[in-house]
């Protein structure tokens, strides 16, 4: 029965992959060796067999396990795959089953990871601005498991998997003062590649990490520079936040910026990013800074902003929320662009407003 049980397995795996889609979604997630695993230890605790010993993987002590549990140790690679499998998990998953895999799979279990998420072909069409012209994808190839494991060796105890199709990396929260250390390493790694690292989260939470890094990488230019190839979600928190859900964004940005609908692109353009400066800023000399033109000009421009919004001026907390629906108008125009330049259809975007960052040059393009 033990020789024959394999094989009954794949054909059980497979026809619940056919029949059952939730099966079928975990099974892409996790692969199909380790969902044949899966399959075959349910049929050995149903016919209430013991699992056949592998003689080349140590096997995890009795009472680690709890009675109504069968665990077969698995390969080194296979087990890997499942503890990465169990992390990028959003679902809880309990304390004792993650050691039990780190276990078989020689992952000490870290007290704090973050994740690092690699660019794939075409990644880099959203590093272009308004200003440079978008890498071809071509000048990106797909990133290889050899490139996740050499990263993995470079960085130390790194834990690679893939999610949806996406090369990832699990490492050990090596603490802020490490940073410069962990951008070297990867910088040199990856020779250039576009990668996302993620926030620091305790190991139980790894997915967030991972799901915040790839949200980065898939914004990637719309909230990141065109020089930076390796950006870090501790940089960008506040615009993934607004940009978390970009109906909501585009909700708050119509509800508050209603008395600019009136006004043709070009001014409605200009007020926006006067208003966006000198709130930013905190006064006029200080907005002329940053857009460089004269106080004067900006002193103007805000009261006709006044006479359009009136006492929300004066209003701190609509202060926030005017501050918030510019730059989310802001973000959102950046990412539409981008998106167009993606699917190789760029087109104009009317009053999109261009980022400060450019403060000289977008101000003498735009006419400010």
């Amino acid at each position: 029965m033990r020789r024959e049980l394999p094989a009954v397995a794949a054909q059980v795996a497979e026809e619940l992959q056919r029949s059952t889609p939730a099966f079928a979604a975990v099974s892409r997630r996790i692969g199909t060796e380790a969902t044949q695993t899966a399959v075959e230890q349910a049929l050995l605790l149903t016919l209430g067999l013991r699992p056949a010993p592998d003689p080349q993987q140590p096997r995890i002590p009795q009472q680690r396990r709890k009675p109504a549990r069968v665990v077969t140790p698995m390969p080194g690679t296979r087990a890997r795959q499942a503890l990465f499998a169990a992390l990028a998990d959003d679902r809880c998953i309990p304390a004792d089953v993650l050691a039990e895999l780190a276990a078989q799979a020689a992952w000490p279990l870290p007290r704090r990871v973050r994740a690092v998420v690699l660019a794939g072909a075409g990644a880099g069409a959203g590093a272009g601005t308004a200003d440079a012209p978008v890498p071809a994808p071509h000048l990106v190839p797909p990133p290889s498991p050899q490139l996740t494991s050499q990263l993995a060796a470079a960085l130390g105890q790194g834990l690679p998997g893939t999610v949806e199709a996406d090369l990832c990396l699990l490492i050990p929260d090596p603490g802020p003062r490490a940073r410069p250390a962990l951008e070297a390493a990867l910088d040199a790694a990856l020779g250039g590649r576009p990668a996302a690292v993620g926030h620091s989260v305790p190991v139980a939470e790894a997915a967030a990490s991972l799901r915040w890094a790839r949200r980065l990488l898939g914004l990637s230019g719309a909230v990141t520079g065109p020089a930076e190839r390796i950006t870090f979600v501790d940089d960008h928190l506040s615009d993934l936040l607004v940009l978390q859900d970009e109906s909501l964004a585009r909700a708050l940005s119509a509800r508050w910026l209603r008395p600019l609908d009136d006004l043709t692109p070009r001014q409605s353009e200009r007020l926006e990013v006067t208003l966006l400066a000198w709130l930013e800023s905190g006064g006029a000399p200080e907005a002329a800074r940053t857009l460089n033109v004269h106080p004067q000009t900006v002193r103007y421009r805000l009261r006709q902003i006044e006479k359009l919004f009136g006492p929300a001026m004066r209003e701190p907390h609509s202060r926030f929320e005017l501050e918030l629906a510019l730059r989310s108008r802001r973000l959102m125009a950046r990412a539409r662009l981008l998106r167009s330049r993606a699917h190789g259809s760029a087109r104009a975007l009317g009053a999109a407003v261009h980022p400060l960052g450019a403060a000289g040059r977008a101000a003498r393009v735009n006419g400010l």
